[in-house]
């Protein structure tokens, strides 16, 4: 009797305690990425709608991250953003191919998610928003420089590299305006939205990069927009143009800048829960954990673990797969009240599906809690072998 009820309990153990795998977490979310550069211009076309559908279907994709708003630019019925974009959409396809889409993929049970890049405008110097408020809502360099190339130079420009594009300023309320705005407008507009997917929801991040204010003058953190700094200093009374003397002061401004990324993070939730409680929030992250919140201050760890988001998705774009195994391990375990996707790139693995197969098979290993591949254009024939597998 007592062997049989220790072969009893070692069973139950098996079927209770046993590690959940893949397929019986939410890994069964399997997305790709859809970019406004996308070279086969689905959205075109009626035909176009028809080939997206069918090319997810083929790998068992089952979510679409499609960019709606990109440099600001609405590629969707927009009246508050500049719709140039979405007008040439129509007057190509003859209809809204993005209603279409929105059905299409409800009947095919696929998911889609609206992709909006947050506080990145590219290279886009006359976007709505900066002919209307002009420069100042950009951020700027602790030497008052804007993000990206062309933004001046100096002796130390050698040493790092920005990126290639310019960056509103989290922490000047006009922005924080704007975006809403634009959310707002498109969750209303298109209901049939399974969410809104954030992009660039954190400040640029410059390599190499400085792990907070107090390594300054070793090379290039933002946050110094005209507004942001004076919100600071009537906040605090320090004036971080002048200096930053101590820890305390170093503390205050880097907790600042964090907050500014997190506070819009929180009202775009906010906003998105109260008018749409079905969405999803989500947002595409850098998956150090340590870079995203000393350089970026992209704080998303604590955008789950407070429930302000309902997952991220990691950027673990590498052909180092060793690297993107440990990343994805180590950002598995913030994952608070949400979940952690993992995001693969596979345009760096295209001419190489074989290389991208063992990433996957690490990955998978981990138990994410979903899979999202950058991006559609680059699911080969081979790659979608390997995905029709899974």
């Amino acid at each position: 009797m007592r062997l049989r009820g220790i072969l009893i309990f070692l069973l139950c153990s098996l079927f209770v305690f046993r590690p959940v795998s893949a397929k019986e977490n939410d890994l069964a979310a399997k997305g790709v990425w859809v970019s406004v550069f996308s070279e086969k211009k689905f959205l075109y076309s009626e035909q176009g709608v028809h080939d997206l559908i069918a090319l997810c279907k083929k790998a068992g994709i089952n979510q679409i991250y499609l960019q709606v708003f990109q440099s600001g630019n609405a590629y969707y019925d927009s009246k508050v953003c500049d719709r140039a974009k979405y007008d040439q959409i129509v007057s190509a396809a003859g209809l809204d191919t993005l209603d279409l889409l929105l059905r299409e993929a409800k009947q095919a049970d696929i998911k889609v998610f609206a992709w909006v890049n947050i506080l990145g405008l590219g290279k886009n110097a006359k976007a709505d928003i900066l002919n209307k408020y002009g420069s100042d809502i950009l951020t700027r360099d602790q030497y008052r420089r804007f993000s990206g190339p062309s933004a001046g130079s100096s002796e130390l420009d050698k040493y790092y590299l920005r990126e290639d594009m310019i960056f509103l300023e989290p922490g000047d309320p006009r922005v924080e305006s704007y975006i809403l705005t634009m959310v707002n407008e498109i969750i209303n507009r298109y209901p049939l939205f399974s969410g809104i997917h954030l992009d660039y929801m954190r400040y640029p991040s410059p390599v190499p990069f400085i792990p907070g204010s107090r390594f300054s003058k070793f090379g290039l953190t933002y946050g110094y927009g005209e507004a942001n700094v004076a919100r600071f200093r009537d906040n605090t009374g320090i004036n971080v143009l002048d200096s930053l003397n101590n820890e305390d002061e170093y503390l205050a401004w880097d907790n600042w800048r964090r907050r500014q990324v997190t506070d819009l993070v929180r009202k775009i939730s906010s906003l998105v829960k109260v008018k749409s409680p079905g969405m999803a929030v989500s947002c595409a992250v850098i998956p150090v954990v340590e870079r995203a919140y000393n350089n970026a201050f992209q704080d998303w760890s604590v955008w789950l673990e407070e429930g302000i988001i309902d997952y991220v998705v990691l950027m673990s774009y590498s052909r180092d797969n060793q690297f993107v195994k440990e990343t994805v391990k180590s950002a598995l375990g913030h994952r608070g009240k949400g979940k952690v996707y993992a995001g693969l790139g596979i345009f760096l693995m295209k001419k190489n599906p074989d290389l991208f197969f063992n990433q996957l098979c690490l990955v998978r290993e981990l138990s994410p809690d979903g899979l999202v591949f950058y991006s559609i254009d680059d699911l080969t024939d081979k790659i979608c072998g390997y995905l029709e597998r899974e």
